[in-house]
């Protein structure tokens, strides 16, 4: 059965108009975001587990967006954290375009098939520009989540 975006993400692992300024910060607060899911890694070890994956590439899909993404060993289930930025960063996207939406997503190690899958679905669904733009527009969490998990269905 497809993963669907419902399973990722709840409102709690999301954050509107952050006022980040750089791809660092960004990652930091999308692990904070991480962190609260239950019995998941701690907001550190996230981060670490962000940047060294960006390290080996820059996960800005373009148009705006980013797919920062990891693997974990201590979970059973994918998790995603949502991030809205009132200014873009620099993100090394492939367009070269800052980046203001950011989807984290967390995978348990074993899991390189539903990995695959999801980043493909999160990279699809990321490619709707009405979707972006509602998003970009939206003032609270509730409202992202509800556009989020909407996308399923549409």
């Amino acid at each position: 059965m497809p993963i669907r975006v419902s399973d990722l993400i709840q409102v709690e692992r999301i954050s509107c108009n952050a006022g980040v300024s750089s791809k660092k910060r960004a990652l930091e607060e999308l692990s904070k975001l991480l962190a609260t899911a239950p019995g998941q890694l701690s907001a550190e070890e996230i981060f670490d587990t962000l940047v060294s994956r960006e390290r080996l590439g820059s996960t800005g899909l373009g148009h705006g967006v980013a797919l920062p993404h990891g693997r974990f060993g201590t979970g059973t289930a994918a998790i995603g954290a949502f991030l809205t930025l009132k200014k873009a960063i620099d993100f090394d996207a492939i367009d070269r375009e800052p980046v203001d939406l950011l989807f984290a997503l967390l995978v348990p190690e074993d899991a390189t098939d539903d990995h695959l899958q999801i980043l493909a679905t999160l990279a699809g669904m990321f490619r709707d520009p009405d979707l972006c733009n509602s998003l970009r527009e939206l003032g609270s969490p509730e409202s992202a989540c509800e556009i989020l998990t909407s996308w399923d269905s549409a």
